[in-house]
């Protein structure tokens, strides 16, 4: 499977994907509690950061764009200062906004989320603010929508429709669609909404209910794997597509065709937040099967890309360089703790995307011992992830002198990668290691010693972005000088 996947994503090439359905803008507003409101018992936030983010089908898109697909739209948005912000997003995203319509008599749906920042930087959503007519959309503006859709459909691979009930899909918009898709001969996906009656999307190629959603239209509640096998076995039957897929969170998926039915399982993962996991698990699929992937590849690739986003917070994008990382640490067996310095900054990058707080520390560990042991075990009690600067070989000559080091770096480096307590180790030639810390900028430096946090390289740097310094106590006796001195007594005394 490891082979197979990335082959996959190494054709996706650029496919062009038609998107059609409900498009939002969400809104981030970020501020730190303060206080408590002396008016009522809620707390007052003062007002840091907004932040604004793609949503719905625009979500859909964007996560296309990012995943290297050529995405064109097709929907509503208001005539209002957000529908403007939202085009101008995606069209930074280059995605086809020429027609995605103006509508004058509805607002741009817009999701606004009020988040407090423990410590200013834990994220705790308070509140949301929903601003949307959910009504059908007009009779002519289902038209133009259609004719828009009609006139692009010719000149992409496959199509995606993101419904979430807001007045664009309506029953008879989405039959049209569907079956004008199937008429030019392409693929047509659904994230459907809610409901307790799907009939509105029969002869799609694929719809991807979640376990609630699948619940809903079954008519029972999903609880175990043979439940939702018996759900999506009926949607597939009733409806004449070609696959089904019930999105399991921890779980991973289902999926039933007309040739196979099975669960798809995934590593179980922190979830941080599920808000644009549908979307990332359509867009998946949507390039997956336009490079013409088999149904269980693509479904493979969908629960790797939907498991990366929920570790981050809000709709996020993720890259196919992401995911190839991600099949790298779930079926690759050879040993990755090891990274050369540009590849361990963009893994702290993909880390810190999902909330993980950095630990850095640096030494040689050239003959390891109990001290060491208990040191790393130090670090790793101090956040989430320990990265190790490992001293080369010659700067440890520099350090220790000609007769240091005992081990390779390479030996080193194949020992530290033994310990559960390391994640990262990446090898550093300078005698100083202020150069390493300025680039991982570690939320946590650790050093070892009986002196204060002023004799650790690199503290003044690490707290003028907030980061801290902890000296972890040393065991006494416990050091490699005193190992190698001891051995060599023994070497020297006669036999």
């Amino acid at each position: 499977m490891y082979e197979q996947l990335l082959k996959t994503i190494g054709s996706l090439g650029a496919p062009k994907v038609l998107v059609a359905g409900d498009f939002m803008l969400d809104v981030y507003v970020y501020g730190d509690a303060v206080r408590i409101s002396p008016e009522a018992p809620v707390p007052v936030l003062k007002v840091t950061e907004t932040e604004y983010r793609c949503g719905g089908a625009a979500s859909v898109a964007a996560d296309l764009a990012a995943l290297g697909a050529a995405p064109v739209c097709v929907g509503l948005v208001g005539q209002d200062a957000e529908g403007q912000r939202l085009k101008g997003m995606l069209a930074d995203l280059r995605v086809d906004v020429s027609t995605l319509h103006e509508a004058p008599d509805r607002p741009t749906v817009t999701k606004q989320r009020v988040v407090g920042l423990a410590q200013h930087r834990h994220k705790q959503q308070l509140m949301r603010i929903d601003r949307e007519v959910a009504d059908p959309a007009r009779i002519e503006l289902g038209e133009e929508m259609l004719r828009q859709y009609r006139e692009r459909l010719d000149g992409v691979d496959i199509v995606c429709l993101q419904d979430y009930n807001k007045g664009v899909l309506t029953d008879l918009l989405c039959r049209h669609m569907i079956v004008m898709a199937v008429e030019a001969g392409k693929k047509v996906l659904v994230d459907p909404t809610p409901g307790r009656d799907y009939t509105k999307y029969s002869g799609a190629t694929l719809i991807t209910p979640n376990r609630h959603e699948a619940s809903v239209v079954y008519g029972l509640e999903i609880r175990t794997v043979s439940d939702a096998a018996r759900a999506a076995r009926n949607l597939l039957k009733n409806l004449s597509l070609e696959a089904v897929v019930v999105t399991l969170d921890r779980e991973g998926a289902y999926l039933a065709t007309r040739e196979l039915s099975q669960l798809v399982p995934i590593k179980p993962r922190t979830v941080y937040d599920v808000t644009g996991a549908g979307d990332i698990v359509l867009a998946t699929l949507a390039v997956s099967l336009a490079a013409e992937s088999d149904y269980l590849t693509a479904v493979h690739l969908a629960n790797i890309a939907g498991g990366i986003e929920v570790e981050k917070f809000g709709a996020a994008t993720v890259s196919r360089a992401e995911m190839e990382r991600e099949i790298a640490r779930l079926y690759s067996t050879r040993n990755d703790k090891v990274r050369p310095l540009e590849a361990l900054l963009e893994e702290l990058a993909w880390r810190r995307d999902r909330q993980q707080s950095i630990v850095f520390t640096n030494g040689c560990f050239d003959v390891l011992h109990r001290g060491h042991i208990e040191y790393l075990e130090f670090c790793r009690s101090q956040g989430d992830v320990v990265v190790v600067g490992l001293n080369s070989d010659r700067s440890v000559r520099a350090l220790k002198g000609p007769n240091r080091p005992i081990n390779s770096e390479q030996d080193r480096a194949a020992v530290l990668s033994g310990l559960e307590s390391v994640d990262f180790i990446t090898v550093f030639d300078d005698p100083s290691v202020l150069d390493l810390v300025r680039k991982v900028r570690p939320d946590v430096l650790v050093k070892g010693g009986d002196y204060g946090k002023e004799g650790v390289v690199g503290w003044d740097f690490v707290e003028s972005y907030g980061g801290k310094v902890a000296v972890a106590p040393l065991v006494k006796d416990k050091s490699s000088t005193d190992t190698i001195d001891r051995i060599r007594a023994l070497q020297a005394k006669p036999v």
